[in-house]
């Protein structure tokens, strides 16, 4: 189901969740586990992110030379172009620079920028060597401005605003860029996103599988929901359920197959009462393929199209599964399949009668063992 957090800060375009630097440092450790020097000699943009709130610009700073970047990008979007109307809050960045104007700070977008110069004199290359300058426009991702910023890069990085999440992955791949973002789970079922899955163009991130994620919002956010609160500092924070990287960087998770039981022990020893005891997997009506409604109940010997959930994606390999098709049926409708049930007729205890009731399942991906019989 969606979830209400993120439904509420789409309607209202207040989407700015700042991400939690532990989530992004377990996610950039999966990409070099996998390729240590998978950011070497690169440029990296983070086109969201204005580092006196956002860890992306700090994270990727601090390990500059470990990850031996060639250089860093971080904009920021104006003030002044932002639904909320609160008092301006200005960065120290800002504050402490001499290219600091007050103008400029209302109206137009900032860049910070990290690459291999000593600023400080201090021996090291991190955050405190960061430039800053106003963009000329006020540092929309779609202007042409960041968009001469992104054709630069090598990789994007960031949280781009909930509201925009179709618009932003589009604006990625139109550039052909090696990326990781993130954004709600059911995003999977967006047109613009799951034909980039089919076609392995697209997959999710190594670490964030189920569950739900804390993330820091500005301070005149309302916090009035569950799992929202303020730290030590008066900072504001909101758990989100159901986010996920969306990427299409290489790590180790993606190449590790499912171990699933056959079709037959699934039905003796499931732990799922939807299937445990049954005669049979539930079949579509509309399409030829079985109901397989959890991931680890898919059977390991079945040849056919199995219609799995959309957190199948979570556990996906490439070199295990094909996919084959998404949500709907040969009628072009969505998947559906009958269920036969025994009913007690009305003031008659000794009769009964058989009703089918039609099961349409939450959105499934339709996909195939690659070789069913060599698990």
């Amino acid at each position: 189901m969606p979830n209400k957090n993120l439904s509420a800060a789409k309607k209202a375009k207040n989407d700015e969740f700042y991400t939690q630097w532990v989530d992004i440092e377990k996610e950039m450790n999966a990409y070099l586990e996998y390729d240590p020097d998978v950011f070497r000699g690169k440029t990296m943009l983070l086109p969201c992110d204005d580092p006196e709130w956002s860890n992306f610009t700090k994270y990727f700073a601090q390990n500059f030379t470990a990850f031996g970047l060639k250089k860093l990008i971080s904009t920021s979007y104006a003030q002044d172009s932002k639904a909320i109307n609160t008092p301006m809050q200005l960065s120290l960045f800002e504050e402490e620079s001499p290219k600091f104007d007050p103008v400029k700070t209302h109206a137009n977008g900032k860049i910070f920028t990290l690459e291999p110069k000593d600023i400080t004199g201090d021996g090291k290359i991190d955050i405190d060597d960061l430039e800053f300058d106003y963009l000329e426009g006020d540092g929309d991702f779609r202007s042409d401005e960041v968009k001469r910023l992104r054709d630069e890069a090598d990789f994007i990085i960031t949280n781009p605003p909930f509201s925009l999440f179709r618009e932003f992955l589009a604006w990625i791949v139109e550039a052909d860029k090696s990326f990781t973002i993130i954004g709600n789970m059911n995003a999977i079922t967006y047109k613009e996103t799951f034909p980039l899955i089919a076609a392995n163009q697209l997959w999710l991130g190594s670490s964030i599988h189920s569950g739900d994620r804390e993330f820091r919002v500005p301070d005149e956010y309302p916090i009035t929901a569950a799992g929202s609160r303020i730290g030590e500092k008066g900072e504001k924070y909101l758990r989100i359920k159901g986010v996920r990287w969306f990427t299409n960087i290489d790590h180790g998770r993606r190449h590790q197959p499912l171990s699933l039981m056959t079709m037959e022990d699934n039905l003796k020893f499931s732990k799922h009462k939807e299937i445990c005891g049954k005669e049979a997997y539930d079949h579509y009506d509309n399409y030829d393929a079985i109901e397989v409604p959890f991931t680890d109940a898919i059977p390991s010997d079945y040849d056919g199209v199995m219609g799995v959930p959309i957190s199948f994606l979570d556990k996906y390999s490439p070199e295990q599964f094909e996919i084959v098709a998404f949500r709907k049926g040969d009628d072009g409708k969505d998947l559906v399949y009958s269920l036969s049930e025994n009913a007690v007729e009305p003031h008659d205890s000794t009769h009964t009668h058989t009703h089918t009731r039609i099961i349409q399942p939450y959105f499934r991906i339709l996909i195939k063992h690659l070789n069913p019989r060599n698990h």
